[in-house]
């Protein structure tokens, strides 16, 4: 697939950097020189330095044969202009990066599509949704929603008061059989090895596994596991920025109570203004003393989403050691994830990886209708609507030929999720979510088309 993306600053670098590891054909147009040759000389993808605004600049970018096009430069007004003009031009389809969240909430009224922009993602409006899905499901340090809440992806650590370590996935299920939940990945305690377990996987003790869960699959996890998913109301956030600000207006729109600490005095100001039911505080956050006056203790849950990672995660060790529960830390080196749930911040955000998330679907054969990578796993959590010509309609999973590294979680029909297991017939219309690792990814595609 030959994919172009506009701008090379960190979401662009990230995509371009993965998208190169899929063997697609990327170019990536910028105007900054240093930002180019670093991607020149680290990835295996053309450059271009230029205006993406400029019609010699995209026909030199060969815009006429791509099949997708990213547009991710810093301003949203040059992204929606850029894919206006990809799109003129003959790029089959196109995504633009916008801040501005109204544009995604009204953009069947406003008809995006008919401009040529065919899909808007907001790196900012994803990270604050996420961070909205970790607080909803408290004890887990991992989660992603399909279908509204349908079928839920829900990661955590086994510790020893966890029922089925030592037993093997086919004794847990004969021992729990009508519980609504299936385990679709594991990553040993201190290796880098995904596995996607099978019947005779065995569960152990400092495992990271990542289930797939039906209505009420969350709560008989917790129970099994020794958690509690824990009701969260008190929060407290570390930094206005355009994620910080998002969190706390949603947060206050459904009812938490939001403490907001910004170092910027005319920013605080003017959240202030602009969120009334927010208690904003001017000041720096990470003095320990104050966050001690403004009852950090008393917080059910402490969010970290300055721009500098290295202060999220210590801010979050900081309220971790005062007893707070729950803590989640913006970062963006994807090398902080395994360290710094070593050290118990229980949930990492990544707006790239976010982002990305978001926009790999357009690539992936078959009907992708969402797809996540698991943080930290050689793995892909892909949802696929099955189509009467694919492979799958109308099988068994049990006589399916599945690849040996992959596993349906489940099956959402007619809007309900389903725990689908060997008996369990797949029909047309019906949403599939896979988890494969990256090998076997092609073979589960075709399957679906």
């Amino acid at each position: 697939m030959k994919i172009i993306i506009a701008g090379a600053g960190e979401v662009g670098f990230h995509l371009a950097k993965l998208l190169s590891y899929e063997s697609q054909e990327i170019t990536l147009i910028d105007t900054n020189k240093e930002s180019l040759v670093y991607a020149d000389t680290h990835l295996d993808i053309k450059v271009i330095k230029g205006d993406a605004t400029s019609i010699a600049i995209l026909k030199e970018a060969r815009v006429e044969s791509s099949e997708l096009f990213i547009a991710v430069t810093a301003s949203e007004t040059t992204n929606i202009t850029i894919c206006v003009l990809a799109k003129q031009l003959g790029s089959k389809k196109t995504i633009a990066r916008i801040s501005n969240t109204e544009f995604i909430h009204h953009k069947d009224e406003v008809g995006f599509t008919k401009f040529g922009i065919d899909e808007l993602i907001s790196p900012e409006s994803l990270a604050a949704a996420e961070i909205e899905l970790s607080l909803k499901q408290s004890s887990f340090n991992e989660t992603y929603e399909f279908e509204d809440g349908a079928l839920t992806m829900v990661g955590l650590t086994l510790s020893r008061a966890a029922s089925f370590v030592g037993k093997t996935v086919k004794q847990a299920a004969q021992i729990f059989p009508e519980l609504h939940f299936v385990p679709i990945a594991i990553q040993r305690f201190g290796t880098q090895f995904t596995i996607i377990p099978r019947g005779d996987t065995k569960f152990k003790r400092g495992d990271n596994v990542v289930f797939i869960t039906s209505e009420g699959g969350g709560d008989e996890l917790c129970k099994l596991t020794g958690k509690s998913n824990r009701e969260i109301k008190n929060v407290m956030i570390l930094g206005g920025s355009q994620i910080g600000y998002k969190t706390a207006r949603d947060l206050c729109e459904k009812k938490f109570n939001v403490k907001l600490l910004e170092e910027n005095r005319e920013k605080a100001f003017d959240i202030a203004d602009d969120l009334p039911n927010v208690l904003v505080i001017h000041s720096d956050g990470r003095n320990v003393d104050l966050l001690e006056e403004e009852n950090i203790s008393d917080m059910d849950a402490f969010i970290a989403v300055t721009g500098n990672s290295e202060t999220n995660i210590m801010s979050c060790l900081v309220a971790k050691s005062k007893g707070v529960k729950k803590t989640i830390a913006l970062v963006e080196n994807m090398d902080y994830f395994e360290l710094s749930h070593s050290v118990g911040i229980e949930t990492l955000i990544n707006k790239k990886l976010l982002a990305a998330n978001n926009i790999f679907r357009y690539i992936r054969k078959g009907e992708v209708v969402a797809m996540t990578k698991l943080s930290n796993m050689n793995a892909e959590l892909l949802e696929f609507e099955v189509k009467a010509t694919s492979a799958i309609c109308n099988k068994f999973i049990k006589d399916l030929d599945f690849p040996r590294s992959a596993i349906i979680g489940g099956v959402i029909r007619a809007g309900v999720g389903i725990i689908a297991l060997g008996s369990f017939q797949v029909r047309e219309g019906d949403r599939v979510v896979v988890c494969s690792s990256l090998q076997s990814i092609k073979g589960v595609e075709k399957l679906f088309r």
